[in-house]
């Protein structure tokens, strides 16, 4: 069942006794309890009838007597257990589980990991309660996933700010929503977000990028790359070595995928190797000025400049200067 199921349910008056929220992802937990301690009861209701536990201060015997207790002046009750990871002797819970309350709703926050799968406790929750894992996106779901966010809410973001957000923020979802909140605030009354806004409201330069860093890596730019890198030495905390050098070999990974492909058209390439159609010429691009034994013995600069700026092979070198000498031997 997906957050979309649930809160539908929900909106409907279609409860079930128990919910258990698990996994990776908190987004979406956070999500659907949010949504049960502020809506499902009125506010007269919840004065009586809402009661919320902390995983850590929680005791599994008081958590079951509030789940069995009657609601007052209401049709039902909301029990809250957040943070249940924390919880000792969780599995106690079992025998609640296995008998609800009907005028309960019992809800259940269970994050960073799963139940695991061979106890009892799990077997139960597949057979009496409604259970929702969540999992991480992957890294390159995140652009789709925060583009269609941002079209649900009436808004719509350029391909290039888009990334510039994504890339910068990481696989954070609730960050990437509290920045898109933020950021739909300032537009004033504007339906469209731009790489400006970026800039001004995230705080990601759109002309010192790691995504303008790759394309003067792949037109071998060595004026505008360098001019990058000093931006990034006089703020250090807008692009660390760590997140650039991983970023610069996936896409020369990905621009070596070519060479193996037969397609040789736009669509065709962006579908073979997996990237955003609106940035494969930057890949095709690599690819001509590199070829073949450039691009490949980039990669293996890439691999052993990752290595120095962990310390191995390398010390007491500042990011900068291992970046400027990557600069040089890459694009001689």
């Amino acid at each position: 069942m997906s957050v979309e199921k649930i809160l539908g349910d929900w909106k409907k008056g279609k409860f079930k006794p128990v919910y258990w929220l698990e996994g990776e992802e908190e987004f979406y937990i956070d999500q659907l309890v949010n949504y049960a301690e502020h809506n499902i009861l009125s506010d007269a209701e919840a004065g009586f009838n809402l009661t919320v536990f902390y995983g850590k201060d929680a005791d599994w015997a008081a958590v079951i007597n509030a789940a069995r207790r009657y609601p007052m002046f209401s049709e039902r009750q909301v029990v809250l257990l957040k943070e249940a990871q924390q919880m000792r002797d969780i599995d106690k819970l079992e025998a609640y589980i296995e008998k609800p309350m009907p005028s309960t709703i019992f809800v259940v926050a269970y994050k960073e990991k799963k139940v695991d799968g061979r106890s009892k406790l799990a077997k139960m929750l597949k057979e009496k309660a409604e259970l929702y894992t969540t999992k991480k996106l992957y890294d390159n779901q995140l652009p789709d996933w925060t583009s269609e966010l941002i079209r649900s809410k009436g808004y719509e973001i350029s391909q290039k700010a888009l990334l510039l957000l994504v890339d910068h923020i990481g696989n954070d979802l609730s960050r990437i929503n509290n920045e898109i909140e933020k950021l739909l605030v300032n537009l004033a009354g504007r339906k469209a977000i731009s790489e400006d806004d970026i800039e001004r409201y995230v705080g990601v330069s759109k002309e010192y990028n790691v995504f303008e860093l790759q394309d003067a890596f792949a037109k071998k730019d060595r004026v505008k790359a360098i001019r990058i890198i000093q931006y990034f030495e006089s703020n250090p905390k807008a692009a660390p070595i760590q997140l650039i050098l991983p970023s610069i070999y996936n896409f020369f990974s990905k621009a070596y995928m070519i060479f193996g492909q037969q397609a040789r058209d736009e669509k065709g390439v962006a579908a073979a190797i997996g990237v955003n159609p609106f940035f494969v010429k930057d890949y095709l691009a690599a690819v001509r000025n590199y070829n073949y034994e450039g691009i490949e013995n980039g990669l293996l600069l890439l691999h052993a400049y990752n290595l120095k700026s962990l310390g191995v092979g390398s010390t007491g070198v500042e990011d900068a200067s291992l970046l400027k000498e990557l600069v040089v031997k890459m694009m001689n």
